[in-house]
This record gives structure tokens, C-alpha cells and sequence, in this order.
């Protein structure tokens, strides 16, 4: 997308990001999350427990939105997490993509080295694909860790993408 605008998310850009989060939690498929959170929780959840968030948007119209997150503590805090979320009438348009890429070039430039998709649901293939397109491999499958609502118990995938320089 030419007009595609990515920026740091604000306190107050999250009433326009909830509807999209409330869509796809409610939906139950992708993200291990309640499917019946409240816009409070899931402030919190977006907007405040990651390191940052950040907010895709065209014509004044919000299409998009990724946190990053260290993912583990201690010696593990050179690997980051990310989560994206994109609004339905914006899927397919490159919206996911332009975020990832974004996100990795926000990841080097706070430091860390990798970044990690802990549970990847098996049954979101364009997900997937995308995330292999970009370089992530995928290192782990935890069997029937996921209770799809049409598909039933269900692989998640664990990904990983180096984002440093290469080792030795």
C-alpha cells in the first residue's frame, strides 16, 4: 500500500484499534486469548504490557496494529515478541506484511537480536505463509495445543527469525 502510515500508537488511539482486536478475539481463532475480553483487559493486553505499540494507517483510517515485546527475561532478553491485528477490510492489501517488515527494523533498533512467534495457530495459513515469505522458520509444533471453535484441537506452531548479524 503507497499511502500506508506506520507510527507509535497512543493512549488515546485505542478506541480506534478495539474494534479491530474485539473482531479478531472474538472471532477465537488465531490468538489464545478470551474470546470474551473487555476493552479493558485488552488495552492492557495491546497497549500497555508490551514495549511498544504501533498503529498502521491510511487515509485516516485505521488498518492495523503490532506490539513488541521482550519475550523472555534475563538471558533470554535479546529475543523479542510481536502480535498484528488487521482490520477485515484491510486484509490482503499488504498491510501485515508492511507491519512485520516495520516491526523487525523497530526490533533491531531496540536492541534485540531475534524474534519469536510463540504460538502460531496451524490453521491460520496466510499467517504462516507470510511469516516463512519474510524469513521465520518454523522451530517447533506443539500438538493440539490450540481448541480452534470449527476445527477442534489444533497445532500451534512455535516461529523464529534471526534479526541479527550472523553468528561467529
Amino acid at each position: 500500500m503507497d499511502d500506508l502510515t506506520i507510527r507509535p500508537a497512543r493512549a488515546e488511539d485505542f478506541d480506534a484499534v478495539w474494534p479491530i482486536l474485539r473482531r479478531v478475539f472474538r472471532a477465537g481463532d488465531t490468538y489464545a486469548v478470551d474470546p470474551g475480553i473487555g476493552p479493558e483487559a485488552a488495552r492492557a493486553l495491546w497497549f500497555e504490557a508490551p514495549r511498544a505499540t504501533w498503529l498502521a494507517e491510511a487515509g485516516g483510517a485505521v488498518l492495523g496494529s503490532y506490539y513488541l515485546k521482550t519475550n523472555q527475561a534475563g538471558g533470554g532478553a535479546h529475543v523479542c515478541n510481536a502480535g498484528y491485528i488487521v482490520a477485515e477490510a484491510a486484509r490482503g492489501r499488504g498491510v501485515a506484511r508492511a507491519m512485520c517488515a516495520h516491526s523487525q527494523a523497530e526490533a533491531r533498533a531496540m536492541g534485540y537480536l531475534a524474534m519469536q512467534f510463540n504460538f502460531v495457530v496451524s490453521t491460520n495459513t496466510g499467517a504462516i505463509a507470510l511469516w516463512q515469505a519474510l524469513g521465520f522458520d518454523t522451530v517447533g509444533r506443539l500438538p493440539r495445543a490450540f481448541r480452534h471453535p470449527a476445527a477442534g484441537l489444533v497445532d500451534a506452531l512455535v516461529m523464529f527469525k534471526w534479526l541479527g548479524p550472523p553468528p561467529g
